[in-house]
């Protein structure tokens, strides 16, 4: 079963969208040239009608005013609660702004870490370089060494034979 507040404030809005009609406006109109056609006609007195009239006017006025307000009511609740969910959302976003910046941060650092272990590596790769250029200088060094140690030792042979 239906709450019986949600079904009055819903009946109000329909009221107060109805009323704001071009519906609304033809149907008044109607309405009050036909209570003035019943006066011509002779079916009802002049006084009489203004009574009626002005009775039925005033009582739609205070239901009117009533629904109106409701209306009010309720479209001003509505918007608090958008206000609260546009605070929540500034506020996710506020987080969101923060991860962001602390990921910005992150990646910075990243780029930082990588550029220096790319100069360590190539500053290592530097020095393999001289180590190897220096190795084989030696190697070379120890291979004419050893040849002239080689040379050397043939000679001395050929000499003492």
């Amino acid at each position: 079963m239906k709450n019986p507040q949600r079904k009055i404030r819903s009946t109000a809005m329909i009221f107060t969208r109805w009323v704001g009609s071009p519906a609304s406006l033809a149907t008044h109109t109607i309405i009050f040239a036909g209570f003035f056609i019943a006066v011509k006609t002779g079916l009802i007195a002049y006084d009489e009608m203004l009574l009626v009239l002005t009775t039925i006017v005033s009582l739609e006025a205070i239901y009117l005013s009533i629904f109106i307000q409701m209306t009010i009511n309720h479209t001003t609740k509505e918007l608090e609660e958008v206000g609260e969910d546009i605070e929540e959302i500034q506020e996710d976003i506020g987080e969101i702004q923060e991860n962001v910046d602390e990921l910005q941060e992150d990646v910075e650092e990243i780029v930082e870490e990588d550029e220096t272990e790319k100069r360590e590596v190539l500053q290592e790769k530097t020095a393999l370089d001289e180590i190897q250029r220096d190795l084989r200088k030696l190697l070379a060094d120890v291979e004419r060494l050893k040849n002239g140690h080689s040379n050397a030792s043939a000679q001395n042979s050929t000499a003492r034979e």
